[in-house]
């Protein structure tokens, strides 16, 4: 179930803080809409990590689809990596 806390509840930061649990971020709202997360830099630095893995194979399918795909013939014959 999430965290779900009114953003005022900040004034008492250290309590806030103390629930913050890997894989459980805290959300903030103000006026009952949601404004902010707080969340393990763990969690974040991986969610970033992830994201940039996405971005980069990303990157190579499209380069794949308009350059055109090698077999992994090609591959092996390329680089002189005998295949099984």
């Amino acid at each position: 179930m999430p965290n779900i806390v009114p953003v005022s509840d900040l004034r008492n930061y250290a309590e806030v803080l103390k629930e913050i649990e890997s894989g459980s971020p805290i959300y903030l709202t103000r006026n009952g809409r949601g404004c902010y997360v707080i969340q393990d830099i763990k969690e974040y630095e991986k969610k970033e990590a992830i994201i940039k893995l996405m971005i980069e194979l990303e990157k190579g399918r499209s380069s794949g689809e308009q350059e055109g795909l090698y077999s992994l013939d090609a591959i092996r014959k390329e680089f002189g990596i005998g295949g099984n």
